[in-house]
């Protein structure tokens, strides 16, 4: 049995301003698909490890925020990263707190209006 989440895809409206926030919170590079009639760029994937990987998608008719699906991105200290989405043009709605022994849970906006979680063990 795998695991359930094997993709994950958020919309965006400004490609660049989106692909700008995710590597400066993330601290990571993200990588243009060549597919038609879409604009998508993916995050890191390292096949060996746990969890699943994604994409931003720019796709016309398919408008960004409102969006009813959270993504966790998983971090070493998600209030890191909550701040660093405030400096890249998000914003913290709610700051890190603890969720038990599951460890610790932030939420933000992205650039682009769509609520993402950050989930850490410290």
């Amino acid at each position: 049995m795998s695991n359930p989440v094997g993709w994950f895809e958020i919309y965006v409206q400004d490609m660049a301003r989106a692909t700008a926030f995710y590597e400066t919170v993330f601290l990571a590079r993200l990588e243009r698909v060549d597919a038609p009639d879409i604009d998508m760029w993916t995050f890191p994937m390292q096949s060996e490890n746990y969890g699943a990987t994604g994409a931003l998608v720019r796709m016309p008719g398919v408008a960004s925020g409102g969006n009813s699906v959270l993504v966790y991105f998983s971090c070493e200290d998600c209030a890191v990263e909550a701040g660093r989405a405030v400096a890249a043009g998000g914003k913290v709605l709610k700051d890190k707190f603890p969720i038990g022994r599951y460890g610790h849970i932030a939420i933000v906006a992205d650039s682009e209006g769509n609520t993402i979680g950050l989930h850490s063990m410290a």
